[in-house]
Parts: structure tokens; sequence; C-alpha cells
């Protein structure tokens, strides 16, 4: 039986908006500290949008971070709630005539505390994504989700016109929830964004003097890259420094970073 006080080791990676690399930033970290001899273990409490491969409904998100982990996990236990339909989850909740609750995710990831000393639990979207059906006794969202855990938040910003916007009222919101924003990642997409080594500055600037929250690393955009390739990009010393202080193997440092 899962112990409910068992407190929780890892981080809650949330994004400055939906599309904008999560999964990937998250899959990386598992493999960051997996090279530094860690067990870890990846978990999409959530995840709408199912696709048949082989004969069996699946979820990209949840394969992604069930590849990365080091520990071997079955997909249910990585994706505790797999919803068909690719939309905001509380319809694709509705849509598939379910409700997503609320202990069933916190029981979900205080099970993966039990297997790993180093767990990534990916949340929906941006920081604050309904999970409830309007009007519901128990309305909560993905930021009711990010307190119940209690992790650090490490902030994905998508590197677009606008990110410095999403990227700042998002650490906000993460600080109104009493919620400690570990760091940030800048990660760039598909479409080049002008002047993006200025908009960096900027964003390494504002989120350390006003949150106090390191830039954790920046990476490129690597359409077929995998995991490991990707944590190449992300700063290992920072890492453990704001995550995991106590690891004592020293991992690669790594160029890219703020």
């Amino acid at each position: 039986m899962t112990n409910p006080h068992l407190p929780l080791k890892g981080c809650f990676v949330t994004g400055t908006d939906t599309g904008v690399g999560k999964t990937r930033i998250s899959a990386a970290l598992l493999r960051v500290f997996a090279q530094a001899g860690l067990r870890t273990a990846g978990l999409k409490p959530v995840a709408a949008g199912l696709e048949m491969v082989d004969g069996h409904l699946v979820n990209d998100d949840v394969q992604a971070l069930q590849s990365a982990a080091s520990v071997a996990l079955a997909g249910h236990e990585v994706g505790p709630v797999q919803l068909p339909e690719p939309c905001a989850p509380h319809i694709a909740a509705a849509l598939a005539g379910r409700r997503i609750e609320r202990p069933v995710l916190l029981a979900a990831a205080r099970h993966l505390a039990t297997r790993a000393d180093m767990l990534v639990v990916e949340g929906v979207g941006g920081f604050i994504v309904p999970l409830s059906q309007p009007g519901a006794d128990a309305d909560f969202d993905t930021a009711d989700l990010a307190v119940d855990l209690g992790l650090p938040v490490v902030l994905v910003v998508g590197l677009r016109l606008g990110c410095l916007s999403h990227a700042l009222l998002t650490a906000e919101a993460v600080r109104a929830r009493g919620l400690h924003l570990a760091g940030w990642v800048g990660n760039h997409l598909a479409e080049p964004m002008p002047h993006a080594q200025a908009n960096l500055d900027t964003l390494a600037h504002c989120m350390s003097q006003r949150y106090g929250a390191p830039c954790l690393g920046v990476t490129p955009y690597l359409p077929q890259a995998d995991a490991d390739a990707l944590a190449t990009h992300l700063n290992a010393a920072r890492l453990r420094a704001v995550l995991h202080p106590n690891i004592e193997s020293e991992p690669a440092l790594t160029r890219n970073v703020v």
C-alpha cells in the first residue's frame, strides 16, 4: 500500500503554453539524473490524445517519459489517466464519459515515489489548466495538482514572440500558489525566434532578479533528437544544486546555457 505521507523528490515541469516542449525537457531531465546514477521515473498524470500503434492505443508523451526513465514502468503507471481526444483534459474526460479524480493522480505520484529517487511530473498545457468539470463540487486544476505534490517547479519557455510575458506571468502564478520555482529552460521551437539571444538575456535577468530562478539550459530545435541528446543542453550542475543537492557523481557540464 502506498504511504500517503511519503515525501516526493523531483520536480513538476510546466510550460508557458501548450506545445512548448514540456515532454522533451521532462525526458531530458530524466536522462540527466539517470546518468548521475539515480533511479528516475516520469509521470504524466493526465494525457489527452491517443493513437493506435501496433493494435494498442498509446499517448506520445507517456511513451516518451516511459522510454526516458531508468526505472521500468508500465504505461498505466506513467500515464494513470489517458484520454482519447486531443483537447483540454476536462473536455476530453467528458467526451470519454469519465471524471479526472484528484486522489487518483496523487496516488499515482506516491506510488512512483516508492520506485524512484527522482520523479519528473509533466503537467498539461500551461500552469493553470482546468481538470474538473464546470460547476463540479470539487473544482481543481493543474496548479492545484502541483500544490498537492509540493515539488519544485521547472518552467519550460517556448522561445517565440510573447514568451517574455508568458514566462513572467507563469512565474507569478507559481509564486502565488506558494510553490518554489527552481529554474527555467528555454526551448527553441520549429519557427526561429528573431532576436532570440536578446530575449534569453532578458529572461535570465528577470527570472533571476524577480524569482531567484536560474536558467537550467537552452535546448535547440532538434526534431529527431532523443532524450540523451537533449540532456547535453541542460546544465547538470545547476540541476543538481536546485533539485538534488546530494548527488555525488559529476555529470559533464553543458553548453548553450545563459
